[in-house]
C-alpha cells in the first residue's frame, strides 16, 4: 500500500490527518509531519526522511500543503533520489486527502494516485451562491518574447520593470511564491547570487518552486548588470531575489537603478546578531547596507505585503548597530 506523507506549515497536516481519520477510519502507512514556527527546513527534512522509512513501502505520495513552502521544498530535495517511486501534490484539501487514501486500495503506484487526486480536489472547490463562481481562466501569455532577440532590439520600455528587490536568505519560498508574487505580479522571479548560481541542485528547487505563469531564473550579478543594459528585457517585470544585502551593493554599484530593498528574512549564523525574529546581521550587513542607504536607496522590512512597514534602522539602533 503506497505510503502517504501530509506535510505543512503549523499542525495544518495533523488536523487534516484527524478529519480523515473521522471520516474513513485510521488508517496505516500514512504520517502527518509539521514545521512548527522554532523550526527550520532541515527539520522538516528529517521529518519527511522518517516517516518515509517507517513505511512498509518504497512507494510515496507527499500531499503538501503549499507550492513552494518549506515543506513542499524539502520534499522536492528528496524528490530527484526517489523519482520513479515517490510523487508530490501541492495544495492539500480534504476531499484530495480522503480520495488518495481510498484509491490505495486499487492502485499500487504513487504516480498513479497523485494523477487521480488531482482532479478531485479541484471539483471539489465549490460556492454559495453558486453565481460567484467562476471558472479558471488560462493564464494570459506573457508579453515576453519568446525566443530569442539579436542584441540591440528594443522591446517595450527598453529598460526591466523591477517590481520588488527583496534580501531573503531563504530565497524563493512560500511568501515569495505566493503573497508576493499576486502582489508584484512579475512575469520573471530573478534569484541573483553567484554562489547559487554554480549550485546545480539549489538552482533546480528554485525554477521549480515558481508559482504557475510566472518563470523562475538564477543568475550570477553580472549577469543582472547586464541585463539592466539590455533592452532586449523591456517587457519583463521582474521580482528580484538577494540572499545578502553585499550582493545587492555589488548590483547597485554596477549601475542597477534599484530605488528601495525590502528586507524579508536574514537568518541566523555564527557571529550574527538578531534584531527581530527573523532579521539577523554582522557588521558585513550593515556596513552594506549603510553604504545603500548613503546612496539614496529605502528599506522596507516587512515578510508579506500585509505586514506593517517596519523601520531597519529603528531595528538596528535597538540593537547598537546604527551608524
Amino acid at each position: 500500500m503506497v505510503g502517504i506523507i501530509l506535510a505543512s506549515h503549523g499542525d495544518f497536516a495533523a488536523g487534516i490527518l484527524q478529519s480523515a481519520t473521522m471520516i474513513i477510519g485510521e488508517q496505516d502507512n500514512i504520517a502527518a509531519v509539521t514545521l512548527q514556527p522554532s523550526e527550520g527546513p532541515d527539520d522538516i527534512r528529517r521529518k519527511i526522511e522518517e516517516a518515509a522509512e517507517s513505511f512498509e513501502t518504497s512507494e510515496v505520495l507527499v500531499l503538501a500543503d503549499l507550492w513552494g513552502g518549506t515543506p513542499f521544498n524539502q520534499a522536492n530535495t528528496l524528490f530527484d533520489q526517489n523519482k520513479d517511486q515517490w510523487a508530490i501534490v501541492a495544495g492539500l484539501n480534504l476531499p484530495m486527502l480522503i480520495e488518495a487514501i481510498t484509491s490505495r486500495f486499487t492502485m499500487e503506484k504513487s504516480h498513479d494516485i497523485a494523477k487521480a487526486i488531482v482532479q478531485v480536489a479541484k471539483e471539489n472547490i465549490k460556492v454559495k451562491p453558486e453565481e460567484l463562481y467562476q471558472e479558471p481562466k488560462a493564464a494570459a501569455a506573457t508579453a515576453e518574447p519568446q525566443q530569442a532577440l539579436p542584441e540591440g532590439t528594443v522591446v517595450g520600455s527598453g529598460k526591466i520593470d523591477i517590481g520588488l528587490a527583496r534580501v531573503d536568505s531563504r530565497l524563493l519560498h512560500g511568501q515569495v511564491a505566493t503573497a508576493w508574487s499576486k502582489d508584484i505580479k512579475p512575469t520573471r522571479i530573478i534569484v541573483v547570487s553567484d554562489e547559487v548560481a554554480k549550485d546545480d541542485l539549489r538552482k533546480s528547487l528554485i525554477t521549480q518552486a515558481a508559482p504557475p505563469g510566472v518563470k523562475a531564473n538564477v543568475i550570477p550579478i553580472q549577469k543582472m548588470i547586464d541585463i539592466w543594459n539590455d533592452p532586449r528585457f523591456g517587457k519583463t517585470r521582474a521580482l528580484l531575489l538577494f540572499e545578502n544585502p553585499t550582493d545587492v551593493l555589488r548590483v547597485v554599484e554596477g549601475g542597477v537603478g534599484l530605488e528601495e530593498i525590502n528586507i524579508g528574512s536574514m537568518a541566523h549564523s555564527e557571529g550574527k546578531i538578531m534584531v527581530s525574529n527573523v532579521l539577523s546581521v554582522d557588521k558585513k550587513d550593515v556596513d552594506a547596507l549603510t553604504t545603500l542607504r548613503d546612496k539614496g536607496l529605502k528599506f522596507d522590512v516587512r515578510k508579506v505585503p500585509s505586514d506593517q512597514r517596519r523601520n531597519l534602522w529603528d531595528l538596528l539602533k535597538k540593537a547598537n548597530f546604527d551608524k
